[in-house]
């Protein structure tokens, strides 16, 4: 029997094929997504995976059998799905790993409205469906399944929210690495002043030039050399399914994914005054005071998607990002699109003449330590023992929205999170030099790891 634990995670359902997530386990979620969310029609996508048409295929027989009918959107980034979910009103489906190694696949859910499911919002009860063997029997009627191809609406979508073709001409170096923005993006920049370098478009499900995870810094080299090599304005970076991205830039260097929600935040700010903006735990206190200075409602909010976009909702807010370089947009129904966050990008850069560089610099006031992970034996235990000790110094402020954060009062700041999946704390540092950044580490890395 599978371990179901593993493979339904906070988030998404995601395993080794075949050994965790095979077609009779996509089957029997397609037949638990429907007794989920009670749909008589859902919309289902997929990446470039080779076992990714034969898990949409069996995910579609199993709603098919449970009485639902299936539309069938192809391939398609994350966001291609929650835009098809968005404009048909349906609940959705993607078949997918993101940046995952190539021997992964899994499911992505989401309600109608591109509205996340997650472990408390159905997940959690699909994993005991599944574990007990609570499958639904067939329907008398079956339901069917059609193709429709919506790339041209998502494409033509995007470029309604954000107006490109007043901005000066940019060469843009694209690295899809393999995955889903080797189909979206040109789909998107067609007919825009942009001359588009592309790196890695063909779709590869073995991703044979550097896995599909722009987190991790070697998987931008390749990029960063493409963008000095050719003189580019910028580069982006695409993960395996295209939801998030990530940005170079003109000198190769990459910009923190903080200073992007600031940057964001001030041009959704100047259409939107006075709104909401949503930001988590770890992201910069220079976008906090970007939002503020911009008139904004700064909003704090744990780490991961179904947090922010609640939190999106009950603050009708504009416009969410995380470090992790996820954005939320509510003209997106507040789902995350690397796409969208790109165009915007795109539009500051040529809407005036300054290179990236300057431009993010404007949005960038501190130095950060980047995520460090360190093994402990008692999580609960270590965060009281590092509160306990900051707590004893004047003017310190601790809170527990997610994991520990220590403000130290003077730009310098800190934020251990627990690992949902792992025995690991993860620390966040942040400080007005690199030098107090790097005493701050070193200081809060040795009571964690004494």
């Amino acid at each position: 029997m599978p371990d179901y634990s593993r493979l339904v995670k906070a988030y998404d359902i995601r395993g080794e094929v075949p050994s965790q997530m095979n077609t009779d386990i996509a089957s029997k979620v397609g037949a638990l997504f429907i007794r989920l969310t009670g749909a008589e029609k859902i919309v289902v996508a997929r990446d470039m995976r080779s076992t990714s048409p034969d898990l949409a295929a069996a995910f579609a027989a199993g709603a098919n059998r449970a009485g639902a009918d299936v539309i069938d959107a192809g391939l398609g980034s994350t966001d291609y799905l929650y835009f098809a979910s968005g404009k048909l009103g349906l609940p959705g489906v993607m078949i997918t790993a993101s940046h995952n190694p190539a021997k992964d696949n899994g499911i992505k859910l989401c309600q109608a409205g591109a509205a996340p499911i997650g472990e408390d919002t159905g997940l959690g009860q699909i994993r005991t469906w599944l574990e007990t063997g609570d499958i639904p029997t067939p329907a008398a009627e079956p339901g069917t399944t059609t193709s429709q191809e919506l790339l041209s609406d998502y494409a033509a979508h995007l470029n309604s929210l954000v107006d490109l073709l007043g901005i000066r001409r940019l060469k843009v170096v694209a690295d899809a690495g393999n995955g889903m923005a080797g189909h979206t993006v040109p789909a998107v920049f067609d007919g825009l002043p942009i001359d588009l370098v592309p790196l890695y478009f063909e779709l590869d499900g073995t991703f044979p030039n550097h896995e599909a995870n722009p987190l991790e810094p070697k998987n931008l080299l390749d990029l960063q050399a493409k963008v000095t090599e050719t003189g580019a304005d910028i580069g982006l970076a695409f993960d395996g399914d295209a939801d998030r991205c990530f940005f170079i830039d003109e000198k190769g260097q990459a910009v923190s994914p903080s200073a992007i929600v600031g940057l964001v935040a001030a041009r959704e700010l100047a259409k939107h005054p006075g709104s909401a903006i949503v930001h988590n735990v770890i992201t910069s206190a220079a976008a906090v005071e970007i939002i503020r200075e911009h008139g904004g409602q700064p909003v704090r909010s744990r780490v991961g998607h179904s947090f922010m976009k609640a939190l999106m909702a009950e603050h009708d807010a504009v416009f969410g990002g995380e470090h992790s370089g996820h954005y939320y947009f509510r003209d997106f129904w507040r789902a995350d699109t690397g796409m969208l966050t790109a165009l915007h990008v795109l539009a500051a850069l040529g809407e005036q003449d300054r290179p990236l560089s300057e431009l993010v610099a404007d949005y960038s006031r501190y130095a950060a330590s980047g995520e460090i992970n360190s093994e402990v034996a008692d999580v609960p235990a270590k965060l009281d023992e590092v509160e306990a000790a900051y707590q004893q110094s004047g003017g310190v402020k601790t809170d527990r929205l997610d994991g520990l954060t220590v403000d130290l009062g003077d730009g310098r700041w800190f934020n251990l999170r627990p690992s949902n999946t792992e025995p690991l704390l993860r620390l966040n540092v942040e400080a007005p030099t690199q030098a107090a950044v790097d005493t701050l580490r070193d200081e809060v890395l040795a009571l964690v790891r004494s």
